[in-house]
């Protein structure tokens, strides 16, 4: 019975994938990641520039998915409460207080999307981590809970003036980070600039086929997946070097250019980081049609699910983006492969 759940599952997230595809092109990859995070149950940070597509991808993600979706703006002066209450002067002139974006829809509520997160303050950052990691919220005098939520945050790496980075032990809650970039092939730049059908956000996100992955379902289904995906001994033990490389670098003779390997590294990927691979890693098998993990499902999520989770010596946080990015291959490629 199983198998066939799966395999009927399987047929819907390459449809979710067709689908969303139409919506944003030549974001392939990222839509992959993506999917990757639904059927793992893990949240997703975005990151590009202006007017790449992540609103778009994400409303796509939402309609395919159903449920209810929600979205807030990041501000400075954006407080905790705003994503609780919503306070205003009604009709009679009395004030009203209302849920907020997080309550409004109930346990409906399956895609949450935090737009330029780091634009506000760590106490709503507090906040956020607490519904991500508890899908739960306290308000009007009770426990909310969220059973189906996945929250998706985008940052703004352009502007940096008035902004609160989140840290990187809060950054950890996200299973992945995730580049989207504008497309560089032409034809597709073209695509986008001329085709009157991308002007037209609504429109396009109408063409989608909604509830393809129904989200009351995903919960169960992710259970599945986890255990009937398996991971061989030889594939655990390359595993577990990969997240030891990320901890201690210099004994697989890693190396950066114009890096201090003893000053590097403050600690390497938490137990909850490596575990996150590997539930990445098992949905990536499923997805390519496998029942067991190989190697190539690792190293597929590796750099998305590890890199924001390594901490580095403050000299070398402001090279972070290129630092990460170089240890991840530096690692890939001195981890021998089974």
């Amino acid at each position: 019975m199983t198998d066939r759940n799966l395999a009927d599952w399987h047929n819907r997230a390459a449809l979710f994938e067709q689908e969303i595809n139409k919506a944003v092109i030549g974001l392939e990859r990222p839509v992959r990641l993506v999917t990757t995070a639904i059927f793992a149950r893990g949240h997703a940070m975005l990151e590009g520039d202006v007017g790449v597509g992540k609103t778009t991808l994400l409303r796509a993600v939402a309609r395919g998915i159903g449920g209810a979706y929600e979205r807030i703006e990041g501000t400075i002066d954006l407080m905790p409460n705003d994503l609780v209450y919503h306070t205003y002067i009604n009709e009679a002139g009395k004030p009203q207080v209302d849920p907020g974006p997080i309550l409004k829809h109930g346990e409906e509520l399956s895609t949450f999307f935090f737009n330029e997160v780091n634009r506000a303050r760590p106490q709503v950052h507090s906040l956020l981590l607490r519904v991500m990691a508890e899908k739960s919220v306290t308000a009007f005098n009770r426990e909310h809970y969220f059973p189906h939520l996945q929250v998706f945050a985008d940052r703004n790496r352009v502007e940096k003036d008035e902004t609160f980075e989140i840290p990187s032990a809060a950054r950890d809650r996200f299973m992945m980070e995730l580049k989207i970039e504008t497309p560089e092939e032409p034809a597709l730049q073209r695509e986008l600039m001329f085709n009157p059908r991308f002007y037209d956000v609504d429109a396009l996100i109408e063409t989608i086929q909604p509830g393809i992955l129904p989200y009351r379902e995903l919960n169960e289904i992710s259970r599945q997946i986890q255990h009937h995906i398996q991971a061989s001994e030889t594939l655990q033990n390359y595993a577990l070097q990969l997240w030891q490389a990320t901890r201690f670098p210099k004994n697989f003779s890693i190396a950066l250019d114009n890096v201090d390997m003893d000053r590097l590294i403050l600690a390497g990927a938490s137990a909850r980081g490596a575990g996150m691979l590997m539930r990445a890693a098992r949905v990536t098998a499923w997805l390519n049609g496998r029942t067991h993990v190989l190697p190539e499902d690792i190293r597929e999520i590796f750099h998305e699910t590890i890199a924001h989770r390594v901490f580095f010596n403050p000299t070398y946080e402001l090279r972070r983006t290129l630092l990460a990015e170089q240890l991840s291959q530096k690692i890939l490629q001195q981890v021998a492969a089974p």
